[in-house]
């Protein structure tokens, strides 16, 4: 008995994609524009020249790029005769381009006033590198003002010497002119309490209002004996002079009886 051959599986119908269904599908973290930013100056208004030249490694030769937005190309002779350069202006220091202007984020990208190509005119916004620095920048903040809070008032007289704040005043009038300078500049506010320079400053300085020095232009000398405890060569600041002195080897034995006589007065 003759065996029936089998039939071939059915071809699958291909379906047809749902109404409104896109079968290109979208990146959600792909950027909706670029920001460029000048970095110095600029004014209101600033005009950045839409030709110049590059040098374009492919070719190894230099290029004439220009920003002509009706054309695909940036570069000037693979564009049509009757291609139309356009302005590119920055508002308030900044443009943004968005993704359908692909021409003018490639002449941007390859100017050579950008900050990328060795420029110093504009650069482009990384918002993730300027996040992460504005979030180290606040947490310096935080620390710097914390010192003035938890300091004693030694260390926070010290600072505030140095800084050229009138310490006659109340400490919170102090301390509230130490908020000032340690959120205008928190590294250097945080590196001066560990800095030995401050704290000898803090006594030469101390000293002289105490009449315990007499800082001249000639010299630095005791004022209740007139000796002399080192020469200042002609134009230097004495009560640099004395700080630098101070912190040799030399020059302790001098800071030391110094402190002394302070703490006395205390």
């Amino acid at each position: 008995m003759a065996t029936q051959a089998k039939a071939a599986p059915a071809a699958k119908k291909k379906t047809a994609p749902k109404k409104g269904y896109s079968a290109i599908k979208k990146n959600p973290t792909a950027p909706s524009q670029k920001v460029y930013q000048i970095v110095k100056g600029g004014g209101i208004i600033f005009k950045l020249r839409t030709e110049t030249t590059v040098f374009d490694p492919e070719t190894n030769s230099v290029r004439a790029i220009r920003y002509c937005p009706g054309e695909s190309s940036i570069y000037k002779e693979e564009q049509s005769i009757n291609a139309r350069r356009s302005h590119i202006a920055f508002n308030d220091g900044l443009l943004a381009v968005p993704v359908s202007k692909p021409n003018l984020m490639e002449y941007l990208d390859k100017h050579p006033s950008n900050v990328a190509n060795g420029g110093n005119k504009f650069k482009i916004v990384d918002n993730s590198t300027d996040s992460e620095e504005q979030v180290e920048q606040e947490f310096l903040t935080h620390d710097a003002i914390a010192l003035v809070r938890t300091k004693d008032s030694d260390e926070i007289l010290s600072v505030a010497i140095a800084l050229g704040i009138n310490i006659e005043q109340k400490m919170i009038e102090i301390r509230r002119e130490l908020l000032r300078e340690a959120k205008a500049n928190p590294v250097q506010f945080i590196s001066m309490f560990d800095d030995p320079r401050v704290k000898v400053r803090s006594a030469v300085i101390q000293g002289s209002d105490f009449q315990i020095l007499a800082a001249k232009p000639d010299g630095v000398y005791w004022f209740d004996s007139g000796r002399l405890i080192l020469s200042v060569p002609a134009g230097q600041d004495p009560v640099d002079i004395m700080v630098r002195f101070c912190l040799t080897e030399k020059g302790v034995p001098v800071y030391e009886e110094l402190v002394s006589r302070l703490e006395k007065l205390s």
